[in-house]
C-alpha cells in the first residue's frame, strides 16, 4: 500500500483538493498505488451551495463520481466523526457501518453550517437555505402555501439577517412567490436586522445600490433590532414589535463544521482553525485545512480567506497541491488569492458586481445580472470528467479570479 491522502469533505474545497493532489500525482509520474488519494463524504456529489436561495433546489448538485474516477481518487461513502491526529486516523459512519481510514496527510474541507443561536422557536419554524435538505424543506411550503386562506401572515416572508445570503433570498422571494400565490395576492417580503443597515458588511459604495433594488422590489427594512422569538404564525422582535408571517427564512451567520472542534490550534470567531501560508495547521501534524473550516491569508496586506466559494475553490486547490507536494517530495507552493470580488444577486431588480477589497461597484442591473447567472451556471460547477479537463481545472495557480 502506497502513502495515503484523505480528504474529508465533497464542497467546493474538497472537490479541488482531490483534482489539485491527483494533477500533482501525475505531473510526478507516481502512479495510484504509490500515492492513494480518498475523499470522504455521505454522497459523492458537489452541492451547488450558493445557488440554494433558487427556486428547484433539488436540481442544484452535480455528481463527482465520474470525475474522481478519471483522475484515480478513490470515493469512500461516510460521514466522517473522528479525527485523531496523534494516530493519523479517520474514523467515519455510513448508516451505521463503521470504518477506519489511516493518512499520511489530510485535508478538513467539510465546510460550514449556519449558525443557529438559541432564539425561541427557530429549529422548530424557521426554514433556511444552509444545506439541500434544507432548501428543498423551504421550497415544499412555499408550494403549500397556495392551500392556505388569502391572509397578510400567509403572504408575508421574514428573512432574519440582512447579510449577503439574507439580500439573495429576500430580493428572489416575490419572484418565486408570485407563481404561487397568484398575481393577485399583496406579497409582503421583510428582512429584519441587527445592523444599522443592510448589507452593512458589503460598504458604502454597493449599499446604496442594495437600498434601491430593495425599494424597487417592495422589500422592506426593518435594522437595529434582532428577532427575539419565532413562533408559526411570524416573529416577535427585540424592540417588543411582532410580524405575522407565515414564512421565516433564518441567514444570520456562519460557523466552521463542528469537525474542527477535534483539532487542536487557535481558532476565529467562525471556528475556522488558523492555517499557515502552506494551509497546514499548525499543532496537527500532517493536517492541512480548506474552505470554510479555514483562515488563512491571502495576501502580504491583512487580507483574510471569507467562508465563499470563491475562496473554497482556491484553497481547497491550494491544499490538494501541497498535501500532495509533501508526499511526493516536490516544493510547496504558499496559497495566495490577491483578487476579490463580490457578485450579488438582486432578484428581479438584477445583481451587482464589485471588485476588491474596498468593493468598488462595477456592474450593475442586467449586466451584471448575466454575469452572476454565467458564475452561478458555469465558473462553479465541475470540469468534464476527463483528466485533462479535470486537470486544467485543479491548476490552482491558474484558477478563473473573476
Amino acid at each position: 500500500m502506497g502513502q495515503q491522502l484523505v480528504i474529508i469533505g465533497a464542497g467546493f474545497a474538497g472537490m479541488y483538493a482531490a483534482l489539485a493532489s491527483a494533477r500533482l500525482r501525475d505531473a510526478s509520474g507516481k502512479a495510484s498505488t504509490d500515492l492513494e488519494i480518498k475523499l470522504v463524504a455521505p454522497e459523492p456529489t458537489l452541492v451547488v451551495r450558493p445557488r440554494l436561495y433558487e427556486p428547484s433546489p433539488e436540481t442544484l448538485t452535480a455528481p463527482l463520481d465520474a470525475v474522481l474516477q478519471a483522475v484515480g481518487v478513490e470515493y469512500v461513502k461516510g460521514r466522517v466523526e473522528d479525527i485523531d491526529i496523534t494516530k493519523r486516523t479517520i474514523e467515519f459512519d455510513d448508516g451505521g457501518r463503521r470504518g477506519r481510514l489511516d493518512y499520511d496527510r489530510a485535508i478538513l474541507a467539510a465546510g460550514s453550517r449556519l449558525f443557529r443561536p438559541p432564539v425561541p422557536g427557530l429549529d422548530a419554524f424557521a426554514f433556511s437555505v444552509d444545506q439541500l435538505d434544507d432548501a428543498v424543506a423551504l421550497d415544499k411550503h412555499l408550494h403549500s402555501l397556495a392551500a392556505r386562506p388569502d391572509t397578510p401572515a400567509r403572504n408575508t416572508v421574514v428573512v432574519a439577517g440582512g447579510g449577503f445570503t439574507g439580500i439573495e433570498v429576500a430580493t428572489e422571494m416575490p419572484a418565486r412567490l408570485r407563481p404561487i400565490l397568484g398575481i393577485g395576492a399583496d406579497i409582503r417580503v421583510v428582512i429584519v436586522d441587527r445592523a444599522a443597515s443592510v448589507g452593512s458588511d458589503m460598504g458604502s459604495g454597493p449599499r446604496p445600490l442594495i437600498e434601491s433594488a430593495l425599494r424597487t422590489l417592495g422589500v422592506e427594512a426593518v435594522t437595529g433590532v434582532g428577532v427575539a422569538a419565532i413562533t408559526a404564525d411570524g416573529v416577535s422582535l427585540s424592540n417588543g414589535e411582532r410580524i405575522g408571517a407565515a414564512t421565516v427564512i433564518w441567514s444570520a451567520g456562519m460557523r466552521a463544521n463542528p469537525l474542527t472542534a477535534l483539532i487542536p490550534g487557535d481558532r476565529d470567531n467562525f471556528g475556522r482553525l488558523m492555517v499557515d501560508g502552506d494551509l497546514r495547521v499548525p499543532g496537527a501534524p500532517g493536517l492541512f485545512a480548506a474552505g470554510d473550516v479555514a483562515k488563512a491569508a491571502t495576501d502580504d496586506l491583512g487580507n483574510t480567506s471569507l467562508m465563499s466559494c470563491q475562496h473554497a475553490n482556491r484553497l481547497g486547490a491550494a491544499a490538494g497541491h501541497n498535501a500532495a507536494a509533501e508526499l511526493l517530495g516536490v516544493p510547496t507552493e504558499p496559497y495566495r488569492q490577491k483578487n476579490y470580488v463580490t457578485c450579488l444577486d438582486l432578484g428581479g431588480a438584477g445583481a451587482l458586481f464589485t471588485r476588491g477589497w474596498d468593493r468598488v461597484v462595477e456592474m450593475t442591473g442586467e449586466k451584471a445580472k448575466a454575469t452572476k447567472v454565467e458564475i452561478n451556471t458555469k465558473w462553479i460547477y465541475p470540469p468534464a470528467a476527463d483528466r485533462a479537463s479535470a486537470f486544467a481545472a485543479a491548476d490552482w495557480a491558474r484558477l478563473v479570479d473573476y
